[in-house]
């Protein structure tokens, strides 16, 4: 099954010249899920991860599922004030602003093997970001998993060293 196909162009979303896009539809189709799923799991696997760390929200469509069907355990990246325990946080540049994630301090204990998951890399500031949150709470970034790349935006080389895998890449805008 070619994940592609479950992909949609949304042109001028969400502003003028910007293409978006829309993961949604691999969401509604059960097999291109579970593909999905998968790939990323077996990914996850191949690096004996502990635990896969997502940031919200599409990140956390499938990251709990592939940290499960890994054997691994589940680290949510919130947005800033959604976690009730003390937090590690990161601020991180967009290409619109700055925003920051949060995890719990406690979730990543020193060595663990994590596996940085998201939806989409584009300029890799988010998982970066994520990669940091890792490192400095002791853990160790095993590797990078995402459906979709970019790769016209060079976020890979943000993430370098680290290995990196995505299911979808796209080379042109």
């Amino acid at each position: 099954m070619g994940l592609e196909e479950h992909i949609r162009d949304i042109p001028d979303f969400p502003r003028p010249g910007i293409v978006f896009k829309d993961i949604t539809p691999l969401f509604l189709d059960a097999g291109a899920l579970r593909e999905a799923i998968d790939a990323l799991a077996g990914y996850a696997r191949e690096l004996e991860v502990d635990y896969v760390v997502s940031a919200e929200a599409r990140g956390f469509v499938l990251g709990g599922a592939v940290a499960a069907t890994a054997g691994a355990g589940f680290i949510l990246a919130r947005k800033p004030g959604k976690l009730p325990r003390e937090t590690a946080s990161v601020e991180y540049q967009l290409e619109y602003g700055v925003d920051a994630l949060e995890v719990h301090s406690d979730a990543v204990r020193g060595g663990a093997r994590v596996l940085v998951h998201d939806d989409l890399l584009a300029t890799g500031g988010t998982a970066a970001a994520l990669c940091g949150l890792v490192e400095n709470a002791g853990g160790v970034v095993a590797g990078c998993a995402f459906v979709i790349e970019l790769a016209f935006l060079n976020g890979r080389a943000r993430l370098s060293p680290r290995d990196v895998r995505s299911l979808v890449v796209y080379e042109d805008e």
